[in-house]
């Protein structure tokens, strides 16, 4: 009889027979990728949906402040499917208003019918 080990570690995505580090846990950098998309399937695709909200949010905005501060009804941007609910920062003034940003295009509720967009110059340089 041999006392030759046997090895038999496996792929954790295809199951192929592991060569190599004692340490290694997938067989080429495919099965790597596929099985990490798949347990972060779940977590990508909310990120992806949130970010595709933010941008959309973000381009209606721009779209509609071309000269960096505008006055506008709340009925514009909903019309334009803006999102209020998503946001990627805020800025509360000395006085407590919170202006809302998506990237660098913000706007700010001065009642509850409008709205001021304006544009955060130091994100675009």
């Amino acid at each position: 009889m041999s006392s030759q080990k046997i090895d038999k570690r496996v792929c954790m995505e295809c199951g192929h027979s592991l060569f190599g580090r004692e340490d290694k846990k997938f067989c080429s950098e495919q099965c790597k990728n596929s099985f990490n998309n798949r347990q972060n399937k779940d977590f990508n695709g909310y990120a992806r949906k949130v970010n595709s909200v933010l941008r959309k949010n973000r381009r209606i905005l721009a779209d509609l402040n071309p000269d960096g501060k505008r006055k506008l009804p709340k009925d514009e941007l909903v019309r334009l499917g803006f999102d209020f609910k998503y946001y990627t920062s805020s800025f509360v003034t000395k006085t407590d208003k919170e202006y809302r940003y998506c990237y660098d295009q913000g706007y700010l509720e001065i009642s509850p019918d409008w709205y001021i967009l304006v544009h955060k110059k130091e994100y675009s340089e």
